[in-house]
């Protein structure tokens, strides 16, 4: 193991059973585990909850095993998967709990903007590299991005995810996957756009539809046979409410 239990994880929330509502998992019961702090400042962010420093204390420092109390509480000990998102789940020290979890046969999937590597990436079931594009403000690593795919290695399914509004975004989520032939590419519709959605996480349904329909255009025009286009379920279902 490359940490021990006496760590502590930053945790902003944990819900479920519920669906996961994006990506290759999509549609899988799971348990959601969503870590506090983000390198990152995406522009279009729907999860500053975990992410800004102004929410951080109502992040809570948790044991491995004090997460995995309510991990096993909120799916009766029926082992299913567990999603580890964020903020950047990359910033906490989780291989323990990985290592209790696989212990009692559940999996655990992580989704990251490749922004830092870590070697219990390769203990992960899948892992979901976001990186982030044009739209989002951020630059993309793509040397750091690199040494995540490499850091996983054999261990987990290692997919690339891109969130697209615009056709500068498109351009950046072929021109990157490129450099990973052999990964999967899922692609979804931009959620919003700035102003985030209101309290009650309502969202633009008819944008969405609008983004996502361009999408598959976008797909078919460019002859793009290999990419996955998808919605984010979870957001056509609840809209942006937290804990679901």
């Amino acid at each position: 193991m490359t940490e021990t239990s006496s760590l502590t994880v930053l945790v902003s929330e944990i819900f479920g059973p519920t669906i996961q509502g994006e990506g290759v998992l999509i549609g899988l019961p799971t348990v959601f585990v969503r870590t506090g702090g983000c390198d990152y400042r995406c522009s279009w962010c729907d999860s500053l909850h975990a992410v800004e420093s102004r929410f951080r204390h109502d992040w809570k420092p948790m044991s491995t095993g004090d997460i995995w109390s309510e991990v096993t509480r909120l799916s009766g000990g029926e082992p299913l998967t567990v999603s580890l998102s964020g903020g950047n789940p990359a910033i906490q020290p989780l291989g323990d709990l990985i290592d209790l979890g696989h212990s009692e046969g559940y999996r655990f999937a992580l989704e990251t903007q490749g922004s830092l590597a870590r070697p219990w990436f390769a203990r992960l079931d899948t892992l979901v590299l976001s990186p982030k594009p044009p739209s989002s403000g951020m630059a993309c690593d793509r040397t750091i991005l690199t040494d995540c795919v490499e850091a996983a290695g054999d261990g987990p399914q290692t997919v690339l995810k891109f969130v697209v509004f615009d056709v500068e975004d498109f351009a950046f989520a072929r021109e990157v996957s490129a450099h990973f032939p052999a990964l999967p590419v899922y692609l979804q519709p931009g959620n919003h756009t700035p102003p985030p959605a209101d309290g009650e996480g309502n969202v633009d349904l008819d944008g969405l539809t609008e983004r996502m329909r361009w999408l598959v255009d976008a797909v078919a025009g460019e002859r793009w046979f290999a990419a996955h286009v998808l919605p984010q379920l979870h957001v056509m279902l609840w809209g942006n409410r937290r804990g679901v």
